[in-house]
């Protein structure tokens, strides 16, 4: 008896593999994905500006990683005696402006190379309601705790959307000429607009996606997370305590469905390899200093020996720390 109504994955013209880097940026689709894509040591650079919701500020950042060398002092702002970027999440503030700029910089620089020569990019919406800056009339991609009055809030229409990446796309591909991208929309509800605005907001990024792909039609290609979520998983068991974000459960699900539809074989012999090495590293002593443990912490190094000579080029400067 069949119980959900499954949702047809792609046949993607490709697979990503540990050969080609990939760069993530958007919101928990790309956390959650790209958080396991780095435990199984794939060259991968997440969110290299923090979590970013709306699609403009996607683009805003991606168009700056292309034309800029780095941030500088200019780039920022201050409030509540915090140096801060309106492309950046709070996380790379400071109250020491050059300590600010080094955080920014140590992430965007890196992320700068890495897409210079990355074979895919993967892109998440999660909402088309942006918040527009009075004094400039840009969208921000973090409001940094400023007063709401100092904002506009407004949701975007396809066209914008569409607009706005078809004037950016073909100078990205200049940049990068093999890149393709995966986009995606996150299934995280934004339910301050109630469920009928939520499902108008995501209804604009699906059509705007729609859009991209038949204009882009070898290089923009759709993951349906968002669908998989809402018919496959159509249950609050597979939500967090909110009711709002999804559960561990829904995302170790999308992983499957990730894994089956987008990655290589040879990659996910890898990862069944990799497994067992990164589970013992995670496991705890309970009683150091006994022959078991020193036993198991020798099968483990031995392991790791063997794994890093079979494949040396994994990005083992992932690898999670032993616990």
């Amino acid at each position: 008896m069949k119980l959900i109504t499954e949702v047809a994955l792609p046949d993607y013209p490709f697979k990503l593999d540990h050969q080609h880097p990939i760069l993530m940026t958007g919101s928990c689709f790309t956390e959650n994905i790209g958080r396991l894509l780095e435990r199984f040591l794939f060259p991968v650079c997440v969110n290299p500006f923090g979590v970013t919701y709306n699609p403009l500020s996607v683009k805003t950042g991606l168009e700056n990683l292309v034309q800029k060398e780095r941030y500088t002092a200019g780039d920022l702002d201050l409030f509540n005696e915090l140096w801060f970027s309106f492309d950046h999440y709070t996380g790379f503030s400071s109250p020491d402006r050059d300590e600010a700029l080094e955080n920014i910089n140590r992430s965007f620089i890196p992320a700068k190379e890495l897409l210079k020569k990355a074979g895919y990019l993967i892109l998440t919406w999660g909402t088309s309601w942006v918040f527009r800056y009075n004094k400039t009339g840009e969208v921000v991609c973090n409001c940094h705790k400023i007063p709401a009055r100092e904002f506009t809030r407004v949701r975007l229409t396809p066209g914008e959307i569409i607009s706005a990446y078809e004037e950016f796309l073909p100078g990205l591909f200049a940049f990068n000429p093999d890149l393709k991208i995966i986009h995606t929309v996150s299934p995280v509800r934004h339910w301050k607009d109630g469920a009928h605005g939520n499902q108008l907001s995501k209804a604009s990024l699906l059509l705007a996606g729609e859009a991209l792909q038949e204009r882009f039609p070898d290089r923009f290609f759709y993951f349906p997370s968002y669908e998989i979520v809402m018919d496959e998983l159509r249950d609050y068991r597979f939500y967090a305590d909110d009711l709002v974000h999804t559960s561990g459960a829904a995302t170790q699900y999308l992983w499957e469905k990730f894994d089956r539809a987008l990655l290589s074989e040879a990659s996910r012999r890898i990862i069944s390899e990799l497994d067992p090495l990164i589970r013992m590293r995670a496991h705890r002593s309970i009683a150091g200093g006994t022959v078991a443990t020193m036993e198991m912490e020798q099968k483990r190094d031995e392991m790791l020996q063997t794994l890093m000579k079979k494949y040396p080029h994994l990005a083992w400067e992932n690898l999670p720390d032993i616990e």
